[in-house]
């Protein structure tokens, strides 16, 4: 595909249609997307991030197949989803956020069955490979429903890959799962990446989507607000904070006409927000010893990705 993106939405709208019966400005219906148009870059793994109702699941489920769009032009691996379906949806697999799979099938048969309704030949499947891949292999005769919930998200990764799809996409895979299984998905998704799969990842985690995404894409109120390389987007967070360890216990927090925010923190901290176009941390210690504060300690806490989002979607 040389340097085409991944994926490329054009201009894409999804009016619902409105409650039998409904009035007023609910007789139109809700409109989920509105004129939504980002690329997904090849080889990437790009974070598609939205507050609850935003329309991401929507956007998902376009790209699935299971919601079919107002309007608006959607290419998967350059196949158009309404002329060129089956080779659009040959070329992605989606891991949704429900488990689901036969509970009474193994691994095995749940990827060979899953082969099988790609049409892919018994000898061509990769079954094996696959189990192997997402640590199942010891697995791969046990009943589906008796596998931890980690095991169960693995195994859903390789049902989205056995038909080698070269993009994958991930709809809040770990929402609810601990720690330990967050990490062996990461290291499952990054190895896909690194191994050529283009990902695109939904989540809530906005320190994972930091960590991990290339590029981000911001959805709010069906609207695209942002879709900028993940850097660039930390660095529209114009507030920084300075955080500091004062001599003497405070009775109340010190102000200051250029301070975002002052906050206290115990009896002798003090949490100082500035607009980090408008000071330096250098000035904002000068204005607080100004003010009789003898300062015996100092950290900053630049913005992250979490400062963006909730700056972009309040």
């Amino acid at each position: 595909m040389s340097n085409e993106p991944a994926i490329s939405i054009r201009n894409l709208t999804k009016r619902y249609a409105a409650p039998k019966g409904a009035k007023g400005g609910e007789a139109e219906g809700k409109l989920a997307l509105n004129d939504v148009s980002f690329d997904v870059p090849q080889g990437q793994i790009f974070g598609l991030l939205g507050p609850n109702g935003a329309g991401k699941s929507t956007l998902i489920n376009t790209l699935a197949g299971l919601v079919n769009k107002t309007g608006g032009n959607v290419n998967i691996w350059g196949f158009d989803i309404d002329s060129q379906r089956r080779n659009a949806s040959r070329a992605i697999g989606i891991v949704p956020q429900e488990i689901v799979f036969d509970p009474f099938f193994t691994p095995y048969e749940v990827l060979e069955n899953q082969g099988g309704f790609y049409g892919i030949p018994a000898a061509d499947r990769r079954s094996e490979e696959l189990l192997a891949a997402v640590r199942l292999a010891d697995k791969r005769n046990a009943y589906a429903r008796t596998l931890s919930g980690g095991m169960k998200r693995r195994l859903l990764v390789a049902k989205a890959m056995v038909h080698s799809p070269p993009i994958l996409v991930l709809d809040e895979p770990t929402a609810g799962v601990d720690v330990e299984l967050r990490r062996q998905l990461w290291e499952l998704v990054t190895q896909l990446n690194d191994d050529g799969v283009t990902v695109v990842l939904t989540t809530h985690y906005l320190e994972e989507a930091e960590e991990l995404c290339d590029r981000i894409a911001i959805i709010n109120h069906g609207e695209l607000i942002a879709d900028k390389p993940t850097r660039e987007l930390v660095d529209m967070a114009r507030e920084k904070i300075v955080a500091v360890t004062v001599d003497a216990d405070l009775t109340k927090a010190p102000s200051h006409e250029a301070f975002t925010k002052v906050e206290l923190a115990g009896e002798r901290g003090v949490e100082v927000t500035y607009d980090k176009d408008e000071l330096n941390a250098g000035q904002v210690l000068a204005i607080l010893q100004s003010q009789g504060l003898t300062i015996e300690d100092v950290t900053t806490r630049e913005a992250d990705l979490e400062d963006v989002f909730v700056q972009l979607t309040s």
